[in-house]
């Protein structure tokens, strides 16, 4: 079976199903000799990476290859999920991608691995205990188990011992005190991703490792910035992957954004400066650009980025500008490597945090937020369209803690 039939199978009924779409844009001209660039100057770097693949798609990774993106920590066991293709809406029109009233309900929902493995912990260690320098140390260790992180863990110790020091203390009024700390760390980096409506396109640029949830989250966004209005154009930069080139096609014919894509294999900066120059040619208000995740190690990952950077400034000085790093929640720690390696790479911008709900890890966030202080823009805790949402610092901060108030 071909991948593009493997897409199919996994997207099932939205194929064929509902009503006619509206037929699709003309393919993009071809792109000027002078984007090619790549094509010459790096099919080595192609061929070098296609041979780290088997048969199936998957790459086959070396103890030398590394762990500069995949990092030693294990994945959360509670968090598999059963394939790398999420659902799309079957209907013609995207879902309404507002808030909403339900929205803290579902973050709250969405977090309660976080939250119970968090507060089952607190409520066995404080169980008619005084607030001792032991209990202290027992109250940090359970908070850095819980990985939010120890600058965190330490700024809660010390706000319990200076109010409740050698006094008993209820879980309660832990959870109150961890929700107003932990609020205190993010709200700084709570900030949204703002479109520049005098830029014609906003590019926005998103990386991250496979897994991590990039493609889908670009397709929510597309359904986002479509509900506000705006023209998207999406460019299929994950070219080793046709199952994501399928699934992104599928995105845009959903949300009426425009595609711009080559065949498995093509260069994905050659890509890139097709998608802009269609962007450009269509007028459009936003275009967001996937990326390969499976490059095996740091140098190659550079190279491919800046790559793509250098090919995107031959039409627009200022581009990309937006670097959205998409983390996977139940990565735990490996999130906090990924930070470290793609800030140096290609000069993250912010973070959109996916599968809060599928983990116990959701912690991470503070801790990558106290360490990086980047700007954290969307969160997500769950499938549909509307489970990805800007990120409040407040609500992250209660949801965490159990509290509803």
């Amino acid at each position: 079976m071909s991948e593009i039939d493997k897409a199919k199978k996994l997207f099932g009924k939205w194929f064929g199903g509902g009503k006619a779409e509206e037929a699709a844009p003309p393919p993009p001209q071809a792109a000027p000799a002078e984007a090619d660039e790549s094509a010459s100057e790096d099919s080595g770097d192609h061929a070098q990476t296609a041979s780290a693949l088997t048969a199936d798609g998957d790459e086959c990774v070396t103890p030398a290859q590394g762990t500069a993106l995949q990092g030693t920590s294990s994945p959360d066991p509670a968090a598999t999920q059963a394939s790398a293709v999420e659902p799309i809406p079957a209907d013609g029109a995207a879902p309404e991608t507002g808030r909403g009233r339900g929205w803290f309900q579902r973050l709250k929902q969405g977090l309660t691995r976080s939250s119970n493995a968090l507060t089952e912990n607190l409520t066995g260690l404080l169980r008619k205990r005084r607030l001792d320098e032991d209990t202290l140390q027992d109250l940090e260790d359970v908070l850095i188990q819980a990985d939010l992180g120890v600058e965190t863990a330490m700024r809660i110790t010390e706000a319990l011992a200076e109010s409740r020091y050698d006094k008993e203390i209820s879980p309660d009024e832990v959870r109150e005190v961890l929700a107003r700390e932990v609020e205190q760390v993010l709200a700084p980096v709570a900030r949204p991703l703002a479109i520049d409506g005098g830029r014609k396109p906003h590019v926005i640029l998103v990386v991250g490792v496979n897994g991590s949830g990039k493609t889908t989250t670009i397709g929510k966004l597309a359904a986002r910035y479509r509900d506000e209005g705006r023209r998207v154009v999406l460019g299929a930069g994950d070219t080793f992957r046709a199952a994501a080139i399928e699934q992104l096609k599928v995105w845009g014919e959903r949300t009426g954004a425009e595609v711009v894509a080559r065949d498995q294999g093509a260069d994905a900066s050659g890509l890139a400066y097709d998608a802009l120059a269609r962007a450009r040619q269509a007028d459009a208000d936003v275009l967001i650009l996937d990326t390969a995740g499976r490059l095996q190690n740091k140098a190659n990952l550079m190279a491919e980025l800046e790559k793509i950077v250098r090919v995107l400034r031959k039409q627009d000085e200022t581009a990309p500008h937006d670097v959205l790093l998409v983390l996977d929640a139940t990565t735990g720690q490996n999130a906090m490597q990924q930070v470290e390696v793609f800030r140096q790479v290609c000069g993250v911008t912010g973070l959109a945090m996916t599968k809060l709900d599928g983990t116990a890890r959701g912690g991470i966030l503070v801790a990558i937020a106290a360490k990086h202080q980047l700007p954290v823009h969307f969160i997500g805790v769950g499938e549909g369209v509307d489970d990805l949402q800007p990120f409040a610092a407040d609500e992250f901060a209660r949801a965490i803690a159990g509290r509803t108030a």
